[in-house]
């Protein structure tokens, strides 16, 4: 998975974490797990906590190329789109069962981020942001046109996954209850890859370009080679939860391919906290559930989630989580 290069050593003035923190770092994942599955009993309806685990994943996918890497994209909603889409056309055309239908789609996505990856990641700052999202319009508008497999502006329609066996055990998937339960069998799967990734040397290598691209690369890290295997990596658990969002509506609207979703998308991780390993649920849940409130006050919502957006930026740039970790935690 690395070079020699990549495994080089870092350099870091962090201080280790201790106490709590480092409970919380060690146990990361099963207790991620364990809140994930309080949420269904704590929202008002099992309908949002699947949105926030599907969105929660897609930002989990983002934070690992934002967050983690330093490298601020504005076109993961191709590969979003391309998980969904692939999945979607496997099931609805060609009736191939779900659980071939998802591999494809997650592979169908890392392929696509494989290929805008190549092209991006060669430049650098705000052309590298320019560039994702001219890419990931050009998807939008290849979708578009190619409506006999897409449905163009009407979307993907006819993939609905009635019941799933799992191991000889045949679950109502139209249940919310159920489809959230198996819905986070594929977030638990991503949040432990995640969380391998940023523990191997290959995640003590992003860390590095993010921090310092310059020292990282005079250190001996493959810089290109690195930033494009995390944008791939991250491409493909956002093409993950692109799947989950097809299984979880049986439609695939054109608007998961939008720019607009791109930018969701980095809302959810800044509100959450980049750089925070649970941050991102925590980002899709407030994000969504203000999206709830707000769009029955007004269908002008946007304004004002925008506006809070905005404070966040500038008042708690870390993020609830992230500041939650760094100020109450000790």
């Amino acid at each position: 998975m690395t070079s020699p290069a990549l495994a080089a050593p870092v350099l870091s003035t962090e201080r280790k974490p201790s106490g709590l923190a480092a409970t919380l770092t060690t146990y990361r994942v099963p207790l991620s797990i364990a809140a994930l599955c309080l949420l269904p009993w704590l929202l008002p309806s099992q309908a949002l906590a699947v949105n926030v685990l599907v969105y929660g994943v897609l930002a989990v996918g983002y934070n690992l190329l934002f967050g983690y890497t330093g490298m601020l994209s504005f076109g993961h909603a191709a590969f979003f789109g391309a998980g969904a889409y692939v999945a979607g056309i496997a099931i609805g055309k060609f009736g191939i069962p779900w659980y071939v239908a998802v591999p494809l789609g997650v592979l169908g996505g890392g392929l696509l981020a494989f290929i805008i990856g190549a092209l991006s990641t060669r430049t650098r700052g705000i052309y590298f942001s320019m560039v994702t999202l001219a890419l990931a319009q050009l998807v939008y508008y290849v979708a578009l046109q190619a409506s006999s497999w897409t449905g163009g502006e009407n979307g993907l329609r006819g993939l609905t996954v009635n019941k799933i066996n799992l191991f000889g055990w045949n679950v109502n998937f139209l249940d919310p209850v159920n489809k959230y339960y198996v819905l986070m069998i594929f977030a638990a799967l991503a949040l432990w890859v995640v969380s391998r990734i940023l523990n191997s040397p290959f995640g003590a290598a992003i860390e590095a370009i993010r921090e310092n691209e310059r020292r990282a690369r005079t250190c001996g890290f493959d810089v290109e080679r690195t930033k494009l295997l995390s944008f791939t990596l991250s491409g493909l658990i956002c093409a993950l939860a692109g799947t989950m969002s097809a299984l979880h509506l049986a439609f695939v609207p054109l608007d998961v391919l939008h720019y607009q979703t791109s930018g969701m998308i980095v809302m959810m991780t800044l509100l959450g906290g980049a750089r925070s390993f649970f941050g991102p649920f925590i980002g899709a849940l407030v994000f969504l559930l203000m999206e709830d409130v707000f769009s029955l006050w007004t269908s002008h919502w946007q304004i004002i989630v925008g506006s809070i957006f905005i404070l966040f930026v500038l008042f708690l740039p870390k993020g609830i989580w992230g500041t939650f970790l760094s100020k109450v935690i000790r």
